[in-house]
C-alpha cells in the first residue's frame, strides 16, 4: 500500500503575531510590517462546525442593562482621573507605558495608595523589585496605607494566588513584561509569555469586576514592547512621557474604551515623589521685570489643555563656514523651515551666516503648528537683538509663501493667555471672541507680524548686518 502523501492542510503554516500576514516558510522578519522575530509557525485549523451551546446570560433590551456596574471610581490622583475619563472603571485593564526611570512606578504606588480603603483593598504586585525596595520608595513618597497590599512575585500562578487571599479592588504589576507563566515555553518578556500572562490578567479583572493597572515597557523608538495584540486585549492605554532631566512629566490617552484620547494629564517629578499640576503653566515661564531679546510667548494645546510656552532663539557669528542649528524642544525641520520664510519672506538676510540656537523652557515639546509664528518672531527678535513687546503672545501656523494660517481652539488659548495676565496677542485673521481687555492684533502674513519689532531694529540691525524691508 501506498504511503499517504502530505496534503497541503497537513502542511505546516506560518503567520506574523503583530499583522497577520501568513507564509508556508518561516522567514526571521515580515515582509508586511517590517518586524523581527514575529513569525511564528502555526497548524492549518481543520473545518469543524460548533453546535450552540448554553448561554451565560439571556440577552435583554439594552435599555435595561444596569449601567451603575461600569460607573467610574477615582484614583485619588485627579490629574489621571482626567485622562482616564473620570477614573477607573470596574474590571477595567489599564496599560501604562514608558521609557525607563520616567517615573511609573512612583506613580502607579502613589495611585495605589490613594485609591486603597476599607472598603476597596488594592494589591501592588512588583516582578523588578524586592519588596523592600517598595517599602522604601513607598516611605519617601508617603504612599503607606493599611489597605494596600505589597507582594513581590514573577509567576504568574503566584499572582493569581495573591489574588484569592487579598481580592482587591485594584491591581496594580509593575511590569508585565517580567512576569512568566509555567506552561508557557519562553522566558519572560517574550510575545508569548507577554500574551499568555495579559490574558490571564484580563479574565481575572472581568471575572472579579477588579480594575487592573498594567506597566509595559517600551522599545528603542518608543513602541510598547510586546505583541500588538496587547494593545488590542487591554481597554486603556496610556503613554507616560517627560524628559529624564525636566520636572514636567505628561500622561496621555492613547486609547480609552470609557473616555476620549484627547486629554492629557500634568506631573511635577520631584525628590518627595510625583505631585499633579493643576496650572503647569509656570514650569514652561521665566518672568522677567524686562523683555530680552530672542524670546516669544505662545500658547500650546496638549490635548484640549492650553498651556502657556516660552520659546527662545539665540543668534551668534559662526566661526565655522556651515552654520550651526540646534534646536531643543522644537521640531528641526520646523525651525528651518522658519529660517528660510524669514529670509525670503521677512528680508531678513542677517540669519544665513550665524550659528543659531532655538530652545523651549521647562523641558516642554511644541510639535504643533500653531507655534510656528512665535519660532519666527522669537528668530526675528534674536537677530536685530531687539525684545519683543512685553506680555506678548503670538499664535498661528506660517506657510511657506509668508503668510499665517488660523489654528484650532484660538479662544481657549486666547482665554488662557488672558488668565496668566498677558495683555497683547498677535493671532491670525478672524480670531472669534476676545477676552475683555486683551489687545489683540490679526495679522495676515509675516510682513505684518514683524511690525511689532521697533522700527529702528528693524532698519538699522546690529553688527553692520543687512535687513532688507
Amino acid at each position: 500500500m501506498a504511503a499517504r502523501t502530505k496534503t497541503t492542510k497537513d502542511r505546516p503554516s506560518y503567520r506574523c503575531t503583530e499583522c497577520g500576514w501568513t507564509t508556508a516558510k518561516w522567514l526571521g522578519r515580515c515582509p508586511e510590517c517590517q518586524a523581527w522575530g514575529t513569525i511564528e509557525e502555526y497548524g492549518a485549523p481543520a473545518v469543524r462546525t460548533t453546535a450552540a451551546g448554553r448561554v451565560t446570560a439571556a440577552a435583554v433590551p439594552i435599555s435595561e442593562v444596569d449601567g451603575r456596574q461600569a460607573t467610574a471610581r477615582s484614583t485619588g490622583v485627579p490629574e489621571l482621573d482626567r485622562v482616564l475619563g473620570g477614573g477607573l472603571v470596574p474590571g477595567a485593564v489599564v496599560l501604562l507605558a514608558g521609557e525607563p526611570g520616567v517615573g511609573k512606578s512612583t506613580l502607579l504606588l502613589d495611585v495605589a495608595a490613594k485609591a486603597a480603603s476599607s472598603e476597596h483593598r488594592t494589591l501592588y504586585v512588583t516582578g523588578e523589585e524586592s519588596a523592600s525596595q517598595v517599602r522604601l520608595r513607598a516611605d519617601r513618597i508617603r504612599a503607606l496605607h493599611d489597605d494596600l497590599y505589597l507582594a513581590a512575585e514573577t509567576d504568574l500562578s503566584a499572582v493569581l494566588g495573591h489574588l484569592d487571599a487579598v481580592k482587591p479592588s485594584l491591581l496594580v504589576l509593575d511590569s508585565v513584561q517580567t512576569i512568566a507563566s509555567p506552561e508557557i515555553d519562553g522566558a519572560p518578556g517574550g510575545m508569548a509569555q507577554v500574551r499568555e500572562v495579559a490574558g490571564a490578567l484580563i479574565r481575572a479583572s472581568k471575572e472579579r469586576g477588579m480594575a487592573t493597572m498594567l506597566v509595559g515597557h517600551v522599545t528603542k523608538d518608543g513602541a510598547i514592547a510586546g505583541p500588538r495584540l496587547l494593545e488590542h486585549l487591554v481597554d486603556v492605554v496610556l503613554q507616560f512621557e517627560g524628559d529624564r532631566h525636566a520636572r514636567l512629566r505628561l500622561v496621555r490617552g492613547v486609547k480609552n474604551r470609557y473616555g476620549t484620547t484627547d486629554e492629557v494629564g500634568c506631573f511635577e517629578l520631584h525628590d518627595e515623589g510625583i505631585t499633579g499640576l493643576a496650572d503647569p503653566s509656570g514650569l514652561f515661564l521665566t518672568r522677567r521685570d524686562e523683555p530680552v531679546p530672542g524670546t516669544c510667548l505662545t500658547v500650546t494645546l496638549e490635548g484640549r489643555r492650553p498651556l502657556v510656552a516660552e520659546v527662545q532663539a539665540l543668534t551668534v557669528d559662526s566661526q565655522i563656514p556651515s552654520p550651526r542649528r540646534t534646536t531643543s524642544g522644537l521640531e528641526t525641520s520646523r525651525v528651518s523651515m522658519m529660517l528660510a520664510v524669514l529670509e525670503q519672506r521677512g528680508r531678513i538676510s542677517a540669519l544665513g551666516k550665524r550659528d543659531i540656537y532655538s530652545a523651549t523652557v521647562g523641558g516642554v515639546r511644541l510639535t504643533e503648528p500653531a507655534a510656528d509664528l512665535a519660532v519666527a518672531l522669537a528668530l526675528a527678535s534674536a537677530a536685530s537683538d531687539t525684545p519683543l513687546p512685553k506680555n506678548l503672545v503670538a499664535i498661528g501656523e506660517v506657510g511657506l509663501a509668508g503668510e499665517v494660517r488660523r489654528v484650532t481652539g484660538v479662544q481657549r488659548r486666547l482665554a488662557e493667555a488672558h488668565r496668566l495676565g498677558f495683555t497683547h496677542a498677535l493671532v491670525p485673521s478672524d480670531p472669534g471672541k476676545v477676552p475683555a481687555g486683551m489687545k489683540v492684533t490679526e495679522v495676515a502674513d509675516m510682513g505684518d507680524a514683524l511690525r511689532v519689532l521697533p522700527r529702528r531694529a528693524r532698519a538699522e540691525p546690529p553688527r553692520g548686518e543687512e535687513v532688507r524691508r
